[in-house]
């Protein structure tokens, strides 16, 4: 069976598009289904997380182990997850705060990155990922999103390079035809996965 997790960013619990249209593709996809929602406050790296962070895991302290232990966490989700669906709410051209926090907190050298001399290279393998890029008026990958293609490199980065973008972007230049299109997306990632 396979295992989605969806992650949430929206500050908004009630009229979200992003949390409507990631419910319904993580519908769409089957299986079993974790959901991370960052609402619920993600912290801030701060000094103390960096020190234990450098700090080679057999030489920690148990207060070092701590400072870490959401960041394990949130790791172990995606490692045992197949498919991640993230929500991208653009928030003044950018991603929520909160989702940015979260990839600190999971993109981590020698955890789930590493450099060798041929460069960087991603440890999260073998997973695909769906980014659902809502917004009122910033254009997905225009020269004003800061946002999409921040997400969808650090995605490849950490290892997952079978990125789908859905956008419902424009919603107060499109109106309902912005989510329409991307409703009509996840109902093809639908048949596609009931063909299979």
């Amino acid at each position: 069976m396979s295992n989605t997790l969806v992650i949430n960013a929206s500050a908004r619990q009630h009229g979200s598009t992003s949390r409507q249209l990631t419910a319904q593709l993580a519908d769409a996809l089957g299986g079993e289904v974790v959901e991370r929602d960052l609402s619920q406050a993600i912290p801030q790296v701060d000094e103390a997380w960096i020190g234990a962070n450098f700090t080679p895991a057999g030489d920690r302290s148990l207060d070092q182990d701590a400072q870490l232990s959401l960041s394990e966490a949130l790791i172990a989700e995606i490692e045992a997850a197949d498919t991640l669906v993230i929500g991208l709410p653009i928030y003044n051209f950018g991603m929520p705060a909160a989702l940015k926090a979260w990839v600190d907190m999971v993109a981590r050298a020698r955890r789930t990155f590493r450099y060798t001399e041929y460069g960087p290279e991603g440890l999260l393998t073998g997973k695909r990922a769906f980014i659902v890029v809502t917004s009122g008026g910033t254009e997905a990958f225009s020269e004003i999103d800061f946002a999409t293609p921040h997400l969808k490199h650090v995605l490849g980065f950490i290892g997952i390079k079978d990125v789908t973008v859905i956008r419902a972007d424009q919603q107060m230049v499109k109106g309902e035809a912005a989510i329409q299109a991307a409703v009509d997306e996840i109902n093809l990632v639908g048949a596609a996965k009931q063909a299979a």
